[in-house]
């Protein structure tokens, strides 16, 4: 009796199997790239996947489909991550992303609620193969069935054709800037294993040829001989709010006449603020917003900066305020090894920081102390400090709204309408309603101190809380609803920056664009401190209305935001996209390839300054 064609063709392993990988690829194809899967994915997916195969058919004399299944197992996982990864940051996933392995527990709600309940199929055949090798019967009929050896013509013909196939695919598009243009040109499992062997060195620059000038000649800015607000916060204390996913478009929101966050909104009415701010973060995000505002420098090209750059004797805010007299200190409800946070805290110089030790785990939400924790613990001690009779710079980081946003209900401090509940949109609502709530309190008890009236309040979003990719069809329509129009890549790296100081600011909303690299020299002209030593990469923003912020990570490299537009590269600029910042869709083109020039020569200058500093830890030994 013959077998039927689906058994039939599990005899012949390196066919079975390579359609397998096929059927997979074509999901996350469907996942991560715009146009989906073309007929080209046969040509991109299975050659890559033959090759092993080709290897386990040469080498195998025994255990063959055990082989094969560990190999299918193996690319399943890399495809998998891709999808996942994808979903949140935008960007495929390599294996530099294996530093994060020890974050993934932290965090497996935030990926548990990027998963698509269609992405498991790509796990069916595991299960279906698991399901049958644990049947001795028909596992052994099955090893038997399979175990027959191909043609070693045959095997060495695939092995040729598809490794030829493979460099077709990789050689010609190594220079392709976007890695999701890479990884569709290439292929995805030829692009991890291309990621694998490149060993493509960083052209560094010479630190003793990297001065402010030229930094700033990069950036076509000069200082102007008396800027604005020079020294108008001299003598106060610093305070610097980050504000865990905190997006630009909560700010005067009402979703049917209901106020989403009267604290912040009444902060922004009052006060300083910029409509126009970006985030510049990375792989590490709220702790790479901690490294890019207290030292102006960008995030590493590869990897989070506290583990790429946290060995480093970094420039930086703590150090600069240090210098003037100031005391220094750091309030993080979690526990400081998170992100190897210790080790950036000595890389910037703060004096000392607090953590879960010092709040406990009393109201815990996600990774620690609520924010209601973190702002009643805190408030003491910035009175403590304030009567010291020394000024103070501190920052303070705020969780509780933290991906996936699913806050518990004895947080909930609002009603959300019916067609928001049970959405990723109408989570993050009420997370950031919350995260006001407790702000406002903060507020309150600052003034109730005397703390307030003596300090200056730096105010922003960490990072984009909505990622794009992360979103289904019910919140793209919110979102629309929210926005007017379109949720866009600008809106989503769109974060707020307010600055308010009692006798300083009053009601203002400025146009210009700023990013996180520009905290530092603004904050230091306002204290009238000089940054003549100091390499810094951003500027001081109420003097300077023109501006280039490079972007990685969350967008293609190459990528970043001008005066007027956001760019996205492609295989270079030609090919780019051009973004109103207006969020009205694709623009004429505003950004030039001389400005994309340029952000490529800031991030390489910042690469080289930073790589090549000295190492505390030698310091030390």
């Amino acid at each position: 009796m013959s077998m039927n064609p689906i058994r039939r063709l599990s005899t012949r392993p390196m066919l079975f199997f390579s359609l397998i990988i096929l059927l997979k690829s074509l999901i996350a194809w469907l996942v991560v790239f715009n146009d989906g899967p073309s007929w080209t994915i046969i040509l991109k997916e299975v050659p890559s996947a033959l090759i092993v195969f080709c290897l386990i058919e040469w080498f195998a004399s025994k255990r063959k489909l055990l082989y094969y299944v560990i190999a299918n197992l193996l690319m399943t996982l890399i495809l998998f991550a891709v999808l996942m990864y994808y979903k949140y940051y935008g960007v495929i996933v390599t294996y530099m992303a294996l530093e994060q392995v020890n974050q993934v527990t932290a965090v497996k709600n935030s990926v548990f609620s990027l998963m698509d309940p269609y992405f498991l199929f790509i796990f069916t055949d595991i299960l279906i193969i698991a399901y049958l090798l644990f049947r001795p019967k028909r596992a052994v009929s099955w090893k038997k069935e399979s175990s027959k050896r191909e043609s070693r013509r045959i095997v060495t013909a695939l092995f040729t054709v598809s490794l030829a196939i493979c460099l077709f695919n990789i050689l010609p598009n190594r220079a392709s800037m976007n890695e999701i243009v890479k990884a569709e040109q290439m292929g995805i499992l030829n692009y991890e294993a291309y990621m694998i062997f490149s060993k493509k060195e960083i052209d560094y620059v010479d630190p003793d040829q990297i001065n402010q000038q030229k930094i700033d000649a990069v950036k076509k800015i000069e200082e102007p001989a008396a800027p604005e607000l020079a020294g108008a916060a001299a003598g106060k204390n610093l305070i610097i709010l980050q504000m865990e996913s905190f997006q630009n478009f909560l700010v005067n929101l009402k979703i049917d006449g209901q106020e989403i966050t009267p604290n912040i909104n009444k902060l922004v009415n009052e006060n300083y603020y910029f409509k126009h701010f970006y985030q510049q973060v990375g792989q590490g995000n709220t702790s790479d917003a901690e490294f890019v505002v207290n030292t102006s420098f960008y995030i590493p090209p590869r990897g989070a900066a506290t583990m790429t750059y946290a060995d480093k004797e970094l420039p930086s805010l703590p150090k600069l305020m240090q210098s003037h007299g100031y005391d220094t200190a750091t309030f993080h409800t979690n526990v400081v090894e998170f992100w190897n946070r210790g080790e950036l805290y000595k890389a910037l110089g703060f004096d000392r920081y607090y953590d879960e030790k010092f709040f406990g785990t009393e109201d815990a939400v996600f990774f620690g102390a609520s924010d209601e924790q973190l702002y009643a613990k805190t408030a003491p001690e910035l009175e403590r400090m304030n009567n010291s009779g020394k000024p103070f710079y501190a920052q303070v980081i705020s969780m509780t709204a933290h991906h996936p946003y699913t806050i518990p209900e004895r947080k909930y401090k609002m009603t959300l309408p019916e067609r928001y509940e049970n959405t990723f949109v109408g989570d993050y609502i009420r997370a950031q309603n919350y995260a006001d709530y407790a702000l406002g309190q903060f507020i309150d008890d600052l003034k109730a101190r005397g703390v307030w009236d003596d300090s200056l309040i730096v105010l922003y979003g960490d990072h984009l809380g909505l990622p794009i990719y992360s979103l289904d069809k019910d919140d793209k329509e919110l979102m629309a609803e929210i926005y007017g129009r379109e949720y866009s890549y600008t809106d989503m790296i769109n974060i707020p920056l307010v600055v308010a100081s009692t006798g300083l600011t009053k009601p203002e909303v400025f146009d210009q664009i700023g990013g996180q690299v520009d905290i530092l020299p603004t904050v230091a002209n306002l204290f009238g401190f000089s940054l003549d030593d100091h390499i810094h990469f951003g500027q001081d923003i109420f003097n300077h209305h023109y501006n280039v912020l490079p972007q990685r990570y969350y967008l293609p490299k190459g990528s970043f935001l001008s005066s007027k537009e956001l760019f996205m590269s492609g295989s270079g600029f030609e090919d780019g996209k051009h973004y109103s910042l207006a969020g009205d869709g694709v623009t004429e083109q505003e950004a030039t390839e001389d400005e994309f020039q340029r952000a490529l020569e800031l991030l390489n200058l910042s690469d080289s300054y930073v790589s090549q500093l000295p190492s505390w830890k030698k310091e030390e030994q």
